[in-house]
């Protein structure tokens, strides 16, 4: 598969390595590395961060739903311009934009806009989510995928792929190298939400799924080298 532009989805779990909360600046610089090589190839690079190394809005069974999922979004937000600024120190332009008006830290989401800087080369960050709760990461990043036309999601996790079952709890646990969407939708295997699954399978949207502390793992990605989970639409 020929990939010229990329969405980028980075789990908050995955940028704060070993601390596992906040940012660890080692791994977040190691991202900016390699997305700076794929940048300077030639292709377009957009990203999505979860916010689950500050919050997670599912697991706070003692507030209202809503009110958990806003928190979870301006997690995202706080991801985004960390991100984005370490990768700005490695000479990379990038903008931040959010369903919703942030004052001047980010900007509202535009198609055109965001295609446009793309295709400049800047690094593209959409941060807060769908702007609605309910929504996770998840379906951001395949939302916008589809509406900026990208050709893959690739998406770096604390995990390298998907498995039957928890590799954590289960030493035997068996990875795949492949497998179809429909799958993840028929099994709930619970790596992609449900409805996040269900929009991609419906606009095709394929994902590589891999382990983001990984040597040069996302380059790998790019290059059909990794060893994660390829995700066919």
């Amino acid at each position: 598969m020929e990939i010229k532009r990329i969405l980028l989805k980075l789990s908050g779990e995955a940028l704060a390595g070993d601390k596992h909360q906040g940012f660890d600046e080692d791994t977040v610089s190691e991202v900016a590395r390699q997305v700076k090589g794929i940048v300077d190839s030639g292709k377009e690079v957009a990203v999505v961060i979860g916010g689950g190394n500050f919050w997670r809005g599912r697991t706070s069974e003692n507030m209202d739903r809503v009110k958990a999922d806003q928190i979870g979004m301006l997690a995202t937000v706080m991801n985004c311009i960390y991100t984005a600024d370490v990768f700005r120190r490695f000479d990379l332009k990038t903008r931040i934009m959010s369903p919703f008006a942030c004052g001047t830290m980010t900007e509202l989401f535009n198609k055109d806009e965001a295609v446009n800087a793309l295709e400049h080369s800047e690094v593209v960050f959409f941060a807060g989510g769908t702007g609605h709760p309910y929504f996770s990461t998840d379906m951001s990043t395949v939302l916008m995928a589809v509406e900026i036309e990208a050709d893959v999601v690739l998406s770096g996790k604390a995990i390298d792929g998907v498995y039957d079952s928890d590799p954590k709890t289960n030493p035997n646990a068996k990875k795949y190298d492949t497998m179809q969407m429909k799958e993840i939708v028929d099994r709930q295997l619970g790596v992609v939400d449900l409805a996040s699954a269900v929009l991609a399978m419906e606009n095709h949207m394929p994902m590589m799924l891999f382990g983001l502390n990984e040597k040069d793992s996302i380059i790998k990605a790019v290059n059909g080298k990794f060893n994660g989970t390829y995700i066919e639409a």
